[in-house]
Protein backbone atom coordinates (compact mmCIF):
# COMPACT_ATOMS: atom_id res chain seq x y z
CA UNK A 1 0.00 0.00 0.00
CA UNK A 2 0.98 3.55 -0.73
CA UNK A 3 2.07 5.78 1.92
CA UNK A 4 0.71 8.97 2.24
CA UNK A 5 4.16 11.72 2.80
CA UNK A 6 3.48 13.16 6.29
CA UNK A 7 4.81 16.61 4.67
CA UNK A 8 1.71 17.34 2.55
CA UNK A 9 -1.86 18.64 4.15
CA UNK A 10 -4.26 15.86 3.87
CA UNK A 11 -7.44 17.95 4.32
CA UNK A 12 -6.25 20.72 1.38
CA UNK A 13 -5.88 17.40 -1.43
CA UNK A 14 -8.90 17.55 -3.68
CA UNK A 15 -10.85 14.76 -5.54
CA UNK A 16 -12.64 14.78 -8.34
CA UNK A 17 -15.79 13.77 -6.09
CA UNK A 18 -15.77 16.83 -3.73
CA UNK A 19 -18.66 18.97 -5.68
CA UNK A 20 -20.43 15.91 -6.22
CA UNK A 21 -20.35 15.16 -2.71
CA UNK A 22 -21.31 18.54 -1.37
CA UNK A 23 -24.07 18.83 -3.99
CA UNK A 24 -25.46 15.86 -2.27
CA UNK A 25 -24.88 16.38 1.27
CA UNK A 26 -25.45 20.08 0.94
CA UNK A 27 -22.29 21.21 3.12
CA UNK A 28 -18.81 21.72 2.38
CA UNK A 29 -16.24 18.66 2.59
CA UNK A 30 -14.48 20.83 5.67
CA UNK A 31 -18.02 21.06 7.14
CA UNK A 32 -18.38 17.65 6.59
CA UNK A 33 -15.28 16.21 8.15
CA UNK A 34 -15.53 18.52 11.34
CA UNK A 35 -19.23 17.01 11.28
CA UNK A 36 -17.84 13.32 11.38
CA UNK A 37 -15.23 14.03 14.20
CA UNK A 38 -17.84 15.85 16.78
CA UNK A 39 -20.06 12.49 15.68
CA UNK A 40 -22.51 14.27 14.34
CA UNK A 41 -23.70 12.11 11.13
CA UNK A 42 -25.48 9.26 10.61
CA UNK A 43 -24.78 5.60 9.34
CA UNK A 44 -24.88 6.31 5.20
CA UNK A 45 -23.00 10.14 5.71
CA UNK A 46 -20.36 8.88 8.18
CA UNK A 47 -19.61 5.92 5.76
CA UNK A 48 -19.20 7.91 2.75
CA UNK A 49 -16.90 10.90 4.54
CA UNK A 50 -14.57 7.51 5.90
CA UNK A 51 -14.36 6.53 2.05
CA UNK A 52 -13.65 10.40 1.06
CA UNK A 53 -11.19 10.93 3.68
CA UNK A 54 -9.18 7.47 2.16
CA UNK A 55 -9.62 9.27 -0.94
CA UNK A 56 -8.15 12.40 -0.05
CA UNK A 57 -5.11 10.04 1.41
CA UNK A 58 -4.81 8.04 -2.27
CA UNK A 59 -5.37 10.80 -4.25
CA UNK A 60 -2.32 13.26 -2.09
CA UNK A 61 -0.03 10.00 -2.63
CA UNK A 62 -0.90 10.38 -6.42
CA UNK A 63 0.05 13.98 -6.62
CA UNK A 64 3.19 13.20 -4.38
CA UNK A 65 4.71 10.84 -7.06
CA UNK A 66 3.25 13.10 -9.58
CA UNK A 67 5.50 15.95 -8.72
CA UNK A 68 8.67 13.39 -7.80
CA UNK A 69 8.51 12.31 -11.47
CA UNK A 70 8.29 15.69 -12.89
CA UNK A 71 11.50 16.72 -10.67
CA UNK A 72 13.47 13.57 -11.86
CA UNK A 73 13.18 14.34 -15.65
CA UNK A 74 13.29 18.19 -14.91
CA UNK A 75 17.35 18.18 -15.47
CA UNK A 76 18.05 18.95 -12.19
CA UNK A 77 19.94 15.71 -11.77
CA UNK A 78 22.57 14.57 -13.68
CA UNK A 79 21.72 11.22 -16.09
CA UNK A 80 22.86 8.57 -14.78
CA UNK A 81 21.99 4.49 -14.34
CA UNK A 82 21.09 5.44 -10.89
CA UNK A 83 18.76 8.18 -11.54
CA UNK A 84 17.05 5.84 -14.45
CA UNK A 85 16.56 3.42 -11.44
CA UNK A 86 15.13 5.97 -9.07
CA UNK A 87 12.51 6.90 -12.06
CA UNK A 88 11.66 3.38 -12.69
CA UNK A 89 10.41 3.01 -9.07
CA UNK A 90 8.57 6.09 -8.72
CA UNK A 91 7.04 5.54 -12.10
CA UNK A 92 6.04 2.11 -10.36
CA UNK A 93 4.60 3.86 -7.43
CA UNK A 94 3.00 6.34 -8.96
CA UNK A 95 0.88 3.36 -11.09
CA UNK A 96 0.58 1.64 -7.50
CA UNK A 97 -1.18 5.20 -6.16
CA UNK A 98 -3.34 5.40 -9.01
CA UNK A 99 -4.56 2.32 -8.44
CA UNK A 100 -5.35 2.82 -5.01
CA UNK A 101 -6.93 6.43 -5.65
CA UNK A 102 -9.08 4.60 -8.25
CA UNK A 103 -10.18 1.97 -5.99
CA UNK A 104 -10.88 4.11 -3.00
CA UNK A 105 -12.99 6.68 -5.97
CA UNK A 106 -15.32 3.47 -6.66
CA UNK A 107 -15.93 3.22 -2.68
CA UNK A 108 -17.04 6.87 -2.76
CA UNK A 109 -19.46 6.59 -5.57
CA UNK A 110 -20.32 3.37 -4.13
CA UNK A 111 -21.64 5.44 -0.70
CA UNK A 112 -22.79 8.64 -2.21
CA UNK A 113 -25.39 6.80 -4.92
CA UNK A 114 -28.02 6.11 -2.26
CA UNK A 115 -27.44 9.76 -0.49
CA UNK A 116 -27.88 11.01 -4.06
CA UNK A 117 -31.10 8.87 -4.74
CA UNK A 118 -32.82 9.49 -0.99
CA UNK A 119 -35.43 11.98 -0.66
CA UNK A 120 -34.60 15.42 0.49
CA UNK A 121 -33.64 15.22 4.55
CA UNK A 122 -36.29 17.50 6.47
CA UNK A 123 -34.62 20.82 7.46
CA UNK A 124 -33.35 20.37 10.90
CA UNK A 125 -35.56 21.71 13.74
CA UNK A 126 -34.69 24.87 15.46
CA UNK A 127 -34.01 24.66 19.17
CA UNK A 128 -32.80 27.04 22.08
CA UNK A 129 -29.79 27.91 23.12
CA UNK A 130 -30.35 25.96 26.28
CA UNK A 131 -31.61 22.79 24.17
CA UNK A 132 -28.15 23.25 22.24
CA UNK A 133 -26.15 23.06 24.70
CA UNK A 134 -28.17 20.03 26.57
CA UNK A 135 -27.98 18.34 23.10
CA UNK A 136 -24.00 19.30 22.87
CA UNK A 137 -23.59 17.38 26.30
CA UNK A 138 -25.17 14.55 25.19
CA UNK A 139 -22.63 13.41 22.92
CA UNK A 140 -19.84 13.56 25.77
CA UNK A 141 -22.51 10.92 27.17
CA UNK A 142 -25.31 11.42 29.63
CA UNK A 143 -27.40 9.57 31.62
CA UNK A 144 -30.78 9.88 33.45
CA UNK A 145 -30.27 8.45 37.29
CA UNK A 146 -32.83 8.05 40.11
CA UNK A 147 -31.74 9.16 43.46
CA UNK A 148 -32.15 5.70 45.68
CA UNK A 149 -33.17 7.98 48.58
CA UNK A 150 -35.89 10.65 47.04
CA UNK A 151 -36.70 8.73 43.99
CA UNK A 152 -35.54 12.71 42.13
CA UNK A 153 -34.94 12.26 38.22
CA UNK A 154 -31.28 13.44 37.01
CA UNK A 155 -29.48 13.99 34.07
CA UNK A 156 -25.85 13.53 34.67
CA UNK A 157 -23.13 14.99 32.01
CA UNK A 158 -19.04 14.53 32.08
CA UNK A 159 -19.96 18.50 31.49
CA UNK A 160 -22.01 18.83 34.02
CA UNK A 161 -24.35 20.72 31.76
CA UNK A 162 -27.90 21.36 33.69
CA UNK A 163 -30.10 18.88 32.15
CA UNK A 164 -33.98 18.74 33.90
CA UNK A 165 -36.03 15.82 33.76
CA UNK A 166 -38.75 17.86 32.28
CA UNK A 167 -35.95 19.44 29.28
CA UNK A 168 -34.95 15.63 28.69
CA UNK A 169 -38.59 14.81 28.15
CA UNK A 170 -39.53 18.05 25.64
CA UNK A 171 -36.34 16.84 23.69
CA UNK A 172 -37.76 13.49 23.62
CA UNK A 173 -40.90 14.40 22.46
CA UNK A 174 -39.10 16.21 19.83
CA UNK A 175 -37.52 13.05 18.85
CA UNK A 176 -33.75 14.89 19.12
CA UNK A 177 -32.87 12.27 22.18
CA UNK A 178 -33.49 8.31 22.81
CA UNK A 179 -32.93 7.10 25.86
CA UNK A 180 -32.21 3.40 26.14
CA UNK A 181 -34.71 1.68 29.05
CA UNK A 182 -33.58 -1.43 29.06
CA UNK A 183 -31.39 -0.11 31.98
CA UNK A 184 -32.74 0.47 35.08
CA UNK A 185 -33.34 3.87 36.48
CA UNK A 186 -31.33 3.75 39.37
CA UNK A 187 -28.05 2.37 37.87
CA UNK A 188 -28.22 4.85 34.49
CA UNK A 189 -30.39 5.00 31.26
CA UNK A 190 -27.83 6.08 28.40
CA UNK A 191 -29.08 8.83 26.87
CA UNK A 192 -28.11 9.21 22.66
CA UNK A 193 -28.58 11.83 20.13
CA UNK A 194 -31.08 10.34 17.19
CA UNK A 195 -30.69 11.49 13.82
CA UNK A 196 -33.22 14.63 14.14
CA UNK A 197 -30.71 15.62 16.87
CA UNK A 198 -27.15 15.13 15.13
CA UNK A 199 -28.83 16.97 12.02
CA UNK A 200 -29.82 19.94 14.69
CA UNK A 201 -26.05 20.19 16.05
CA UNK A 202 -24.97 19.73 12.56
CA UNK A 203 -26.76 22.85 10.77
CA UNK A 204 -25.51 26.27 10.99
CA UNK A 205 -26.70 28.49 13.24
CA UNK A 206 -29.04 31.49 12.71
CA UNK A 207 -28.10 34.83 15.16
CA UNK A 208 -31.14 35.33 17.23
CA UNK A 209 -31.73 37.79 20.38
CA UNK A 210 -29.52 36.87 23.13
CA UNK A 211 -31.15 33.44 25.05
CA UNK A 212 -32.62 32.33 21.80
CA UNK A 213 -30.29 30.69 19.31
CA UNK A 214 -26.92 31.22 19.50
CA UNK A 215 -25.21 33.06 17.07
CA UNK A 216 -23.33 31.20 14.08
CA UNK A 217 -19.77 28.98 14.62
CA UNK A 218 -19.91 29.44 18.72
CA UNK A 219 -17.61 26.61 20.46
CA UNK A 220 -19.25 24.29 22.77
CA UNK A 221 -17.65 26.03 26.19
CA UNK A 222 -19.30 29.18 25.40
CA UNK A 223 -22.80 27.41 24.53
CA UNK A 224 -22.53 25.64 27.96
CA UNK A 225 -21.14 28.45 29.78
CA UNK A 226 -24.24 30.88 28.71
CA UNK A 227 -26.31 27.87 29.91
CA UNK A 228 -25.22 28.39 33.68
CA UNK A 229 -25.68 31.93 33.97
Amino acid sequence: MTSTPASVPVRKTLTALDHRIEAAVGRTIDQLWQHRDRGLLDGPHGALVDAHCDLVKAETAVTFYRVLLARLVSGEFPVDLALLAWIDRTVDQLAEAVGERDAQQAMVQAALEPIETAAPPRPPKQVSASDFAALLAVTQGAKLHEHLVTQRLAVATPSRTRISYHQLQRLEKAGLVHRDTSHPVHAGQPITLTDAGRAVLAAPRPAGPPGTTPPPFLGASTLLARTRR
